[in-house]
């Protein structure tokens, strides 16, 4: 039997190992507080967001989640699921902001949308299934601190990537 492949297959394919490159050099700096990361893999997920669309952008997002968890010895452990629940909130985000009108929300704004939203699912699943106590409130500030300012990072560096052309490969 042969798997016939599509020219969209590739592109995923190749999206997907730049993000799970990414995300496996974050795995290995340093953090100066356990769980927050830039995030930088989620600059791929921007990327192809607004190159080729919504659906394509969840593919690489969760296949990413999934390979790195897979590469790292973490899947279904708890931070697979924090990760699987960070990237569906961030995927529901970025829909919903992919709606909002262009002239107001870009790359930037929907990158700290995102982020935010990420934490947010990171966040509930901690207080649902790990930890079950209202103390976790106490560190809404310091992930939204990192959100914020990692989100603009990202949202710069996604903008400045999807103002040069297109890749034809």
């Amino acid at each position: 039997m042969k798997i016939s492949t599509t020219v969209e297959d590739h592109r995923i394919a190749k999206l997907t190992a730049i993000a799970i490159g990414l995300h496996l050099i974050e795995s290995i700096v340093p953090s100066p507080l356990p769980g927050v990361k830039p995030g930088i893999a989620n600059i791929i997920t921007l990327y192809v967001l607004y190159r080729y669309g919504l659906g394509t952008a969840a593919w690489v997002s969760m296949l990413r989640i999934f390979a790195a968890s897979l590469l790292l010895g973490q899947f279904l452990s708890p931070t697979f699921f924090l990760s699987l629940g960070g990237g569906v909130f961030s995927l529901g985000a970025l829909w919903v902001g992919y709606q909002l009108p262009r002239q107001w929300f870009g790359p930037i704004s929907l990158s700290v949308l995102s982020a935010f939203a990420h934490i947010a699912g990171q966040l509930l699943i901690v207080w649902l299934w790990l930890i079950p106590h209202t103390g976790i409130s106490y560190l809404i500030p310091v992930f939204a601190s990192a959100a914020l300012l990692f989100g603009i990072i990202n949202g710069l560096i996604a903008a400045r990537l999807l103002q040069q052309p297109p890749s034809t490969t």
